[in-house]
């Protein structure tokens, strides 16, 4: 549905996208992480015709997205990072300001407002200036408004930036049922938390670069230790036999630390096993075992070296 190819674009000398390339099914939602300043806002600015590529293009539907009036970019909508609304306007006089953009009037825009603040639960506030609503409800309304013109394919550019819990599990709901409609999503985030519950796959950009493409099972298969094995050992004489078990088929890792024994492998089912069944003929007793994947933030660092909020 969106297939963006070798995306460039520069700032005088500095470099903010450099070849960047993905697709997205329909239907399909996309996490795009990195670091600040990785890319991933002029990326988005970039699909949406708020930016001019030095080079590159972006195909909606198959088809390459012209200029500022190509009709094609009907087909998007975009939740914008900065809030884009008007505070002293009602929710309903804003959604109103939007679809008239759209060309939507009469009983067509106000079906579609009030549909569209169904969908995130602002309904009952329709009428109330949006000066008075918490950050959670205007970053609800901002979704709204890029519903309206009902887009096959949604850019959200981190719209749970400073939202309470309860508004952000609502914008889940809301980005959910949108996904079960055959919206395809393209989602910018922080929080690896939501990529890792809303996105059916991840794309990691750096210094402009994609650097990683695949599932979040996929990328756990890039680390050289996807789980770790921590046994509590019932025995302390462990240590004359580690460098037999560091050589081990599956042992990736392993450290001691009193009688807790840390081992690092990378495919449970096979290797566990094998690992378990060595120590116990061997006489190396244990009382407790406990399997920890790593997260995706784990896998960010492998990537980079850095956290999605260094700069």
């Amino acid at each position: 549905m969106l297939e963006v190819k070798d995306l460039r674009k520069s700032y005088g000398s500095h470099v903010a996208v450099d070849g960047v390339s993905f697709r997205i099914a329909r239907g399909e939602t996309l996490g795009l992480l990195g670091p600040n300043g990785a890319g991933k806002t002029t990326t988005v600015s970039t699909i949406s015709g708020l930016l001019r590529a030095d080079s590159g293009e972006v195909l909606i539907d198959g088809r390459a997205l012209g200029g500022d009036t190509d009709p094609i970019k009907r087909k998007i909508g975009l939740v914008p990072q900065d809030l884009a609304l008007f505070d002293e306007l009602t929710a309903i006089d804003n959604l109103d300001f939007f679809a008239a953009l759209y060309e939507l009037d009469g009983a067509k825009l106000k079906s579609v407002a009030a549909e569209a603040l169904e969908l995130v639960g602002l309904a009952e506030r329709a009428k109330d200036k949006v000066k008075s609503f918490s950050g959670g409800m205007k970053r609800r309304l901002n979704l709204a408004a890029a519903l309206l013109h009902d887009p096959d394919i949604l850019l959200l550019d981190e719209p749970t930036v400073g939202v309470d819990p309860q508004s952000r599990n609502a914008i889940f709901d809301n980005l959910e049922t949108l996904k079960a409609r055959g919206k395809t999503l393209l989602y910018t985030t922080h929080y690896m938390e939501e990529a890792e519950r809303l996105c059916d796959r991840l794309v990691v950009i750096d210094h402009g670069k994609v650097i990683a493409d695949d599932t979040l099972h996929g990328l756990y298969g890039l680390l050289p230790v996807t789980n770790v094995l921590s046994l509590e050992l019932e025995n302390s004489d462990f240590g004359a036999a580690m460098a037999d078990f560091q050589a081990l088929a599956g042992v990736k890792s392993a450290e001691l630390t009193g009688n807790v024994l840390k081992v690092g492998v990378h495919h449970l089912s096979s290797d566990a096993p094998a690992i378990l069944g060595w120590l116990a003929a061997r006489g190396h007793l244990y009382s407790h075992v406990v399997s920890e994947r790593p997260d995706l933030e784990t896998v960010f660092l492998s990537l980079t070296g850095r956290s999605l909020r260094d700069s």
